[in-house]
């Protein structure tokens, strides 16, 4: 990140990391530790070879690291990661062809080390140990929601059914009140997932099994917006990379870990900082043992969630929910 947006966040976070000299020794600056723990999250490099980066002893970086992401925690979470203003992000979704859409939700696992207790919870079906981060995004992919901490082995949509933003989507209390009609139907603000998502009256997933040309033009349209979801985690996890590969950390730490990076992803993008070409494919190599794992495909669907979607569907055909 710019300098700029270094001592910007050195000072939002200063009220929760100001220490005292003692008689012992000086404590590290706001700014030395802040930069430890940045150096720690965007590599995965070992607490020795940062400390050695920084002059500071391998405990002193780890100390940095979990005071840094608390504190991001505390002060930064609920100001950064927030649902902002609606219109602008279901006119962003509506210019990329889907109508009064309020984000795209997905999972993704997060590699850990085999926890103390109950460690079979946590291997998901690629057979390694993680947790999952759930998201919702905006249409530029910047994290609107997250939810993070349940074992790997969990499916996406329990994960999804025992969240706050679940329970809010269902009490429709989580979007404005804006429905429009499609067709002869009512449709209000609604989120996209993909198959291991229930279909809701809120939420549009695509069609599976065979499909005629019309559902392959509605999921044309819905993949289209939810692939910001994907990326969303694509540049996160390319950008703080000490969530591509088996963290050190203890089980209790890695969830403040994961969403204080999720933080750090929001002040980047909002900031435009740069994001490299490469940064991506390196990634991605790093990742390479860490495959995500296939979700399966839930059948569950609400009936009024069925008429919606067909009434997408044939509205996408006739060029009627075209923006």
């Amino acid at each position: 990140m710019h300098k700029s947006t270094f001592f910007e966040l050195c000072d939002l976070l200063s009220p929760a990391l100001k220490h005292h000299n003692t008689k012992m020794r000086a404590a590290l600056t706001v700014e030395k530790r802040v930069a430890i723990a940045l150096w720690k999250l965007a590599t995965p490099d070992s607490y020795r070879s940062v400390g050695n980066q920084f002059g500071v002893g391998k405990s002193t970086v780890g100390a940095a690291v979990m005071q840094v992401a608390k504190a991001i925690i505390k002060l930064l979470l609920r100001k950064v990661v927030t649902l902002g203003n609606v219109q602008v992000i279901v006119d962003g979704f509506a210019a990329m062809g889907f109508p009064n859409c309020g984000g795209a939700i997905d999972g993704t696992h997060i590699p850990i080390l085999a926890p103390e207790h109950q460690g079979t919870q946590y291997i998901n079906r690629k057979g390694y140990f993680s947790m999952v981060l759930q998201a919702l995004v905006d249409h530029k992919g910047r994290f609107t929601n997250i939810h993070v901490g349940w074992p790997g082995r969990v499916h996406d949509a329990r994960v999804f059914r025992n969240t706050t933003l679940f329970k809010r989507l269902q009490q429709g209390n989580y979007f404005p009140d804006q429905k429009i009609t499609v067709g002869d139907v009512e449709m209000p603000v609604v989120i996209l997932g993909d198959p291991a998502y229930p279909l809701m009256p809120w939420l549009m997933k695509p069609y599976t099994g065979s499909l005629d040309s019309g559902q392959e033009l509605f999921n044309y349209r819905l993949s289209k917006c939810r692939m910001v979801v994907e990326c969303a985690f694509g540049r996160l996890k390319a950008r703080w990379r000490t969530l591509l590969t088996r963290s050190d950390l203890s089980q209790t730490n890695v969830p403040f870990v994961i969403a204080a990076c999720c933080v750090l992803h929001n002040l980047c993008e909002s900031k435009g900082e740069t994001f490299m070409a490469g940064w991506e494919a390196e990634a991605n190599h790093l990742a390479a043992d860490y495959a995500q794992p296939d979700t399966r495909a839930i059948r569950r669907a609400h009936q009024e969630a069925v008429r919606i979607r067909e009434a997408l569907k044939t509205s996408f055909i006739t060029g009627q929910g075209t923006v």
